[in-house]
């Protein structure tokens, strides 16, 4: 007999391995063989759910040979926008679900912004999964770092949305608009893409709820898969989205996350503001350096905000880097280069005072030294005279 392991199964396989407990039977009376039956079937297979999954988390889970071999800082693009479109879950997405017959509804989607790449930049289109019990329905919009969700976003809509959201910044007058409050992860578990984020990403997930259900903070902290962001050896690949030391909300990226990193990703990151350096591979926004040094740094963000907009559709079928990233720029991106076109000279016209001080320094002791000199001259002169006299 052949069993074929999908990315559902496997992920599965790591849950029956978790959850069952085999220390003691299942069942404590004697003389019931049904259930003795059962108590050494549910060990059977935990047991090769245990070797399988060993074997799975060595070639596409977190113990694969692959982790923690690059440094992630920089694998991000700069982006200043990120819209994620719920629909269906992560077991439902074909591999190219921007491209897929059987999707028509995300299909549209991609068209549309196609059709208006050159009027788009730095805003990246992500699908995530829809989960009625959290409050995301099938064509909910989620867009930050607005923290808008607009809903019923369909077929027959979404040019309009692109016009009047996207391009114009206005509204939308077919759909009906909601704040985001608190934080909000992504974790990429698009299995039928690659199956390293198959392996990875379900797990991480389940980690998160569960620490986040201990910590108490599950309305303020919500959790949802995603597709491909970029990355598979990066795998398992998490955004996280919370408000900064500014109240500013920023998007920083996090790759070969473990589900040990769950912990610090709640307490650190999202409680303190600090960033988990050895797993940052940059932010939403604009681009910012990590001190190297410590495990953890604090992000000093730039309060520079801007409309640019491209996007993370895939239409060429590659990784990101090639997903339909635009150049144009818009008139709010040649605003936004004029601030800070004018920050950077008044930021060099103080470096120029700075580079002058010492010189100014140097004068003023030279001159208070010769006027203390003159007055201990004739100090000294004076005492003289009264001696003298």
């Amino acid at each position: 007999m052949t069993i074929t392991l999908t990315t559902h199964n496997i992920a599965a396989l790591f849950r029956v391995r978790n959850h069952f407990s085999l220390s003691a039977p299942i069942f404590s009376r004697r003389n019931q063989k049904p259930h003795t039956l059962l108590t050494n079937t549910v060990a059977s297979m935990a047991s090769d759910a245990t070797a399988i999954s060993a074997d799975v988390d060595a070639k596409s889970g977190f113990t694969r040979p692959e982790m923690y071999k690059e440094n992630l800082a920089g694998t991000v693009e700069a982006y200043d926008r990120h819209v994620f479109v719920c629909y269906k879950n992560h077991h439902a997405w074909p591999a190219r679900i921007e491209a897929s017959e059987d999707d028509p509804f995300t299909k549209r989607v991609a068209s549309a912004f196609k059709a208006r790449r050159k009027d788009l930049s730095k805003t990246k289109i992500t699908v995530c999964e829809s989960r009625e019990d959290a409050g995301f329905s099938d064509g909910d919009v989620l867009i930050f770092p607005e923290m808008i969700k607009y809903r019923t976003l369909d077929e027959s809509n979404a040019d309009s949305f692109f016009d009047e959201v996207l391009l114009g910044g206005k509204p939308w007058t077919a759909g009906v608009q909601n704040g985001l409050t608190g934080s909000h992860i992504f974790v990429c578990a698009h299995g039928s893409r690659d199956v390293r984020c198959g392996v990875c990403g379900p797990v991480l997930i389940e980690k998160l709820n569960e620490e986040i259900e201990l910590r108490g903070l599950k309305e303020q902290i919500s959790v949802l898969a995603c597709s491909h962001i970029g990355g598979h050896k990066y795998a398992g690949n998490v955004i996280v989205f919370s408000p900064g030391p500014d109240e500013k909300i920023m998007g920083h990226w996090y790759g070969y996350v473990t589900p040990n990193d769950v912990p610090a990703l709640l307490d650190q990151h999202i409680a303190k503001g600090e960033i988990i350096q050895k797993l940052w591979r940059g932010q939403m926004g604009p681009a910012t350096e990590v001190a190297n040094g410590d495990d953890t740094a604090s992000v000093k963000q730039n309060n520079v905000e801007s409309n640019n907009l491209s996007s993370n559709v895939n239409v060429g079928g590659c990784c990101q880097g090639v997903n339909g990233v635009s150049c144009c720029q818009t008139a709010n991106f040649e605003q936004n280069k004029g601030v800070e076109e004018i920050t950077g000279a008044h930021e060099k016209q103080r470096c120029e005072t700075n580079l002058k001080w010492p010189a100014l320094k140097q004068r003023d002791i030279i001159t208070a030294a010769g006027i203390l000199g003159a007055v201990a001259a004739v100090a000294v002169a004076y005492r003289f005279y009264r001696r003298s006299g």
